[in-house]
């Protein structure tokens, strides 16, 4: 039998509170809502475990098609734990990072739907200006504009 190979990463997925401010949201940064349905049943429930599940999802894409975020609001059962408050460095913690190019202009547009910059907006070896915002629900977002045509994976292929 033939070894399996990775073919894409497709998607990361979030919880959250309103599914219709998260669309907002992502929308504002520049992602599109591909698509958003109700999933539940028998056999939800056999694939995440939480037996009889309602969720609502959607289905968010980057300009460039290849990767996308699901947002899932559930119905049921209610949700146990809130992680959006946690240090950056706690375990398992979750950061999305766009690369984006006009920071300052997005910064100013998405304070308005109240994201709230970390800590402050560093040149990170003259590669990137990069933060890091709460954003919609305290979700931790990272931002990048690249300055020239280095990369920081050009760094680590040097290393």
């Amino acid at each position: 039998m033939a070894k399996s190979k990775l073919l894409e990463m497709h998607n990361v997925g979030i919880v959250v509170e309103s599914l219709d401010s998260a669309i907002s949201f992502f929308e504002e940064i520049g992602l599109t809502l591909e698509g958003r349905m109700a999933v539940e049943g028998e056999w939800a429930g056999r694939v995440t475990g939480l037996a009889n599940q309602k969720v609502e999802i959607a289905m968010m894409v980057t300009p460039d098609g290849h990767t996308r975020l699901e947002l899932s609001q559930f119905l049921s059962p209610n949700t146990i734990a809130d992680h959006r408050i946690a240090p950056v460095n706690s375990l398992g913690y979750l950061r999305i990072l766009f690369r984006v190019d006009n920071l300052d202009e997005l910064l100013s547009r998405l304070t308005k739907f109240g994201a709230e910059l970390v800590g402050e907006v560093v040149n990170f070896q003259n590669i990137y200006r990069l933060c890091y915002i709460r954003g919609v629900e305290g979700i931790l977002i990272g931002l990048a504009e690249q300055l020239g045509s280095q990369t920081a994976t050009d760094i680590l292929e040097n290393e």
